[in-house]
């Protein structure tokens, strides 16, 4: 726990220094809220009919945008090499920038859930429903996000290529997290939704920081 606290102050230390890797996908993620409206008019039924979608379509490339440079400097500068060939707790390094990058991506979408409802004229459960599969959701993006950056972090431009490797995989929460903000739009019942939300969270928290300290230990061998 101490080799933990140790990594997660550094992260946060980093992303104070370093405030574009998260103000950038924070702005991008008002900017594309903000063009919709502009862009289809300001009809209410049809802001509230395509706001499920569109809010997590927006969260979900905001976090992909911050995700290629995760472990880059750390990959040049021999940070993941040492830690590899030390045997340091890797585990504890990768669980550090997954809280850092939730706490810098995913949080503030999650805080920013107001203006969005006001954005698209949403009624109060349906603002509801967005709020509390943000604060589900969110954390797999991070999560996923940081995979695909330990797998193409000693690719030179692995954008694309992470890309291609992590929207496929965010499919199934984009379904469900999008299906119980309408589902709560209609008047309806949205609990099966945000239970399959939750055993997502739950399946990503057990395997994903493993199988991203298998895939640094992968690309520093």
């Amino acid at each position: 726990m101490v080799k933990f606290g140790t990594f997660l102050q550094r992260e946060l230390k980093l992303l104070a220094r370093q405030k574009s890797d998260w103000l950038n996908p924070v702005l991008f993620f008002i900017i594309v809220l903000t063009l919709f409206p502009l862009g289809v008019g300001p009809e209410p039924n049809m802001l509230r009919t395509i706001a499920p979608g569109i809010v997590w379509i927006a969260a979900l490339l905001s976090v992909l945008l911050a995700a290629e440079r995760l472990f880059k400097d750390d990959y040049r500068n021999g940070v993941v090499e040492q830690l590899v060939a030390t045997r340091h707790a890797l585990l504890s390094f990768v669980l550090a920038k997954i809280i850092s990058n939730w706490l810098s991506t995913g949080l503030p979408l999650v805080l920013l859930s107001p203006v969005v409802a006001l954005l698209f004229n949403m009624e109060l459960a349906s603002f509801q429903a967005m709020a509390i599969t943000l604060l589900l959701g969110t954390p797999v993006l991070s999560l996923l996000s940081v995979l695909g950056a330990a797998i193409t972090v000693s690719a030179d431009k692995g954008g694309i290529l992470l890309a291609l490797l992590i929207l496929p995989l965010y499919i199934p929460l984009l379904i469900f997290a999008s299906s119980a903000i309408e589902a709560a739009s209609m008047g309806l019942e949205y609990i099966g939704q945000l239970a399959i939300l939750l055993a997502i969270v739950l399946f990503s928290l057990a395997l994903v920081p493993m199988a991203v300290s298998s895939a640094l230990k992968i690309n520093v061998s």
